[in-house]
C-alpha cells in the first residue's frame, strides 16, 4: 500500500524490485512471448542477475522497442540513479552471460546466439561508451534511449531510461530522483487503465518508490490537483483491499482455534467467523500438522 507522505533516506529506496515491475510494465503486451524471472541465482553461492527474461515464444514478435533486441535469454543490469556504469559494469554483465551460458545441464544447451545483454540506467554513460570505442567496439543509437553495442560476441544494448520517449516508457522514466509531473500523470492515468491483479502489483511497487524520490513534487501535485491524489487512491485499492481481507482472514484464523480448543464444531466454528466449512477444515487441519 502506498504511503503519500513516506520520506525515505536514500539508502532506504529500493529502486530494484520497482525496476523489475517497470521492465514487466514496459513489456506487458509482449507478456505470452516471455518469462520474467528476478534477482536468477547464477549457482548455488551468491552470484545474482537483476533480472532474466526468457522468451517462450520464438517466433513472437516483441513489439516493444527495448525488447527488439531479445533472443532466447536475456541478462539484464540495472544500475539505480545512485549508481555509476562503468566499464568494467558492462563486461561483468557480459560475463554473467556466459556464466549462464555454461550452467546449463547438458552441452551447449543454452547457445551463445541465443543470448543477449541489456543495462539499464537513468543517465547518459558518455565514460563508459567511450572506453567501449577505445575497445573497438561501436555504439549506435537504435532509437530514443536505445544503444546497440555492435562487435560482441552477445547482441548488447545500453537503455537510458531519462532519454526514452515519455509517452510510452512513463514505468520507466517516473523511476528518478527528478521525475517530471507530466511523466508521473502519464503513468497514473496509463495505470487507471490496467485490469490484471499483477499488473496492479508492479504499479504500486513503482509508486513506492517514484514517491520517495520525490515525494516534494507528489506533494505539490497532490495540492494542485486533487483529482490527481484521488486517481492514486483508486489505483490502490486493490492493494488496500487485499492487505485489509488478509488482515481479517489471518483474525478470523486465531479465533477459529480458540473456538475449536472450547470443543465447538466446524459449523459451529464457521457460522461464528463467517468462513465456510472448507476453510476451517483445512485451518484446523494445519494446526494438527503443526502441533503433533
Amino acid at each position: 500500500m502506498v504511503n503519500e507522505n513516506v520520506s525515505l533516506s536514500d539508502m532506504d529506496i529500493q529502486w530494484h524490485p520497482a525496476f523489475y515491475a517497470a521492465a514487466e510494465l514496459e513489456l506487458s503486451a509482449d507478456r505470452l512471448a516471455l518469462d520474467f524471472q528476478r534477482e536468477y541465482n547464477l549457482s548455488k553461492k551468491p552470484l545474482q542477475i537483476d533480472l532474466l527474461v526468457i522468451r517462450k515464444l520464438e517466433d513472437a514478435r516483441i513489439e516493444n522497442e527495448i525488447g527488439r533486441i531479445f533472443r532466447r535469454y536475456n541478462i539484464v543490469e540495472y544500475k539505480s540513479p545512485d549508481d555509476g556504469m562503468t566499464i568494467d559494469d558492462f563486461f561483468k554483465t557480459v560475463g554473467y552471460a556466459c556464466i549462464y551460458k555454461g550452467l546449463g545441464e547438458t552441452a551447449d544447451q543454452i547457445p551463445i546466439d541465443q543470448l543477449t545483454v541489456s543495462l539499464f540506467r537513468e543517465g547518459y554513460p558518455r565514460e563508459m561508451f567511450r572506453s567501449l570505442e577505445k575497445y573497438g567496439l561501436a555504439v549506435k543509437k537504435e532509437c530514443s534511449g536505445v544503444y546497440y553495442i555492435e562487435g560482441l560476441m552477445v547482441p548488447a544494448q545500453v537503455v537510458v531510461t531519462k532519454e526514452l520517449d515519455g509517452g510510452k516508457h512513463r514505468s520507466l522514466r517516473v523511476l528518478s530522483r527528478n521525475a517530471l509531473e507530466e511523466d508521473i500523470r502519464g503513468f497514473v492515468e496509463d495505470a487507471q487503465k490496467l485490469t490484471r491483479q499483477g499488473d496492479r502489483a508492479n504499479v504500486d511497487a513503482i509508486l513506492q518508490v517514484s514517491i520517495s524520490a520525490n515525494h516534494g513534487l507528489y506533494d505539490e501535485m497532490k495540492r494542485r490537483s486533487p483529482d490527481m491524489c484521488e486517481a492514486m487512491r483508486r489505483l490502490m485499492w486493490d492493494e488496500i483491499e487485499a492487505e485489509v481481507r488478509e488482515g481479517k482472514m489471518e483474525q478470523a484464523r486465531k479465533t477459529a482455534y480458540k473456538l475449536q480448543d472450547m470443543g465447538l464444531p466446524i459449523d459451529k466454528i464457521a457460522g461464528a467467523v463467517d468462513v465456510g466449512s472448507e476453510i476451517i477444515q483445512e485451518w484446523l487441519a494445519e494446526r494438527a500438522v503443526l502441533t503433533r
